[in-house]
């Protein structure tokens, strides 16, 4: 019989043979006089009018990898770094989630990735792969939501949702307390406070301001949504509650504003043939880490929704 340590070592050597098989290439391009770092895999296996998975990472950026061994070998997929983080070099002018989509668009067109795309967004890089897919309709075939930001909260359904959980603050405010601290911390890289920086300066405007009046999803775009809720209240966050003196009543709290995700991604979503919901109790934020075999499933699963179009 395997004993437990041989079976992880086993399984650490098979995905350290399954990163290395895929053809992966990194590198840099100028778009609009700035260098952008990207790094794609496996689009030498993109077959002609096949998608390509597009990332779009969190607050500060991040990686997909721990997703990419558990995908197909015959899926494309590009990851790049927003302006100021990485190689990506700082740019001013990128001060709107408008501009910031924009940006990945050039992007993509500089390197000759042409559409469909298959857009990857987690936590608050749901809503920029939504404004993408508004703005660039025709080349987006679906999108992926890993436990994304809700840019829908409205200012009423916060202040009842606060008032309903007594708590003393809501997550509009929390968001952008977050972002100030984040972006004023220099225990963090450069790049990660620049890119906290300019999310709370987009905030400032109003929450979520340039979405407001975006047009219902197109139904050709088909999307899947995970959301983990009921999550484990993490000593971070309760250090900080306390710190900051919030007043946040955490369980009860998640309860009303995951509630609140939930129905508004539903309503998203309801109009876009071939949709679903998928809902993780007490997942981690950070789902495609914590779980990246079942998120790979999702991917494909949507992946090959679009090939069938």
């Amino acid at each position: 019989m395997i004993n437990k340590r041989t079976f992880q070592i086993w399984y650490l050597v098979a995905m350290a043979i399954s990163v290395q098989a895929q053809k992966s290439h990194s590198g840099t391009v100028s778009v609009n006089g700035k260098m952008m770092g990207f790094k794609t895999v496996n689009i030498e296996n993109r077959k002609n009018g096949a998608p390509i998975l597009v990332f779009e990472s969190g607050l500060g950026g991040g990686t997909f990898d721990p997703v990419l061994p558990f995908l197909p070998p015959d899926i494309a997929s590009f990851q790049y770094e927003r302006n100021g983080i990485g190689q990506s070099e700082p740019d001013s002018t990128i001060i709107s989630d408008s501009r910031l989509v924009e940006r990945l668009h050039s992007l993509l067109s500089a390197l000759a990735i042409k559409p469909p795309y298959l857009l990857v967004g987690h936590s608050i890089g749901g809503p920029y792969i939504r404004l993408f897919a508004s703005k660039y309709p025709e080349e987006v075939c679906g999108l992926v939501f890993s436990d994304p930001t809700d840019f829908m909260l409205s200012d009423e359904e916060d202040e009842n949702a606060k008032r309903n959980s007594g708590s003393g603050t809501g997550y509009r405010q929390l968001s952008s307390i977050i972002m100030k601290t984040m972006s004023n911390n220099t225990e963090f890289a450069d790049g990660t406070r620049a890119d906290a920086a300019r999310a709370l300066s987009a905030l400032s405007k109003g929450y979520f301001s340039e979405y407001r009046d975006l047009p219902r999803l197109d139904r050709n775009i088909g999307a899947t949504v995970i959301i983990s809720y009921n999550k484990h209240i993490e000593r971070p966050d309760e250090e900080m509650n306390e710190k900051l003196k919030l007043g946040i009543n955490f369980k009860p709290w998640w309860k009303e504003y995951d509630d609140l995700r939930i129905l508004h991604y539903a309503d998203l979503i309801k109009d876009s043939d071939g949709s679903k919901m998928l809902l993780l109790p007490k997942y981690s934020h950070g789902i495609y880490y914590q779980d990246p075999e079942r998120v790979a499933k999702l991917i494909s699963e949507r992946y090959n929704a679009c090939l069938k179009k």
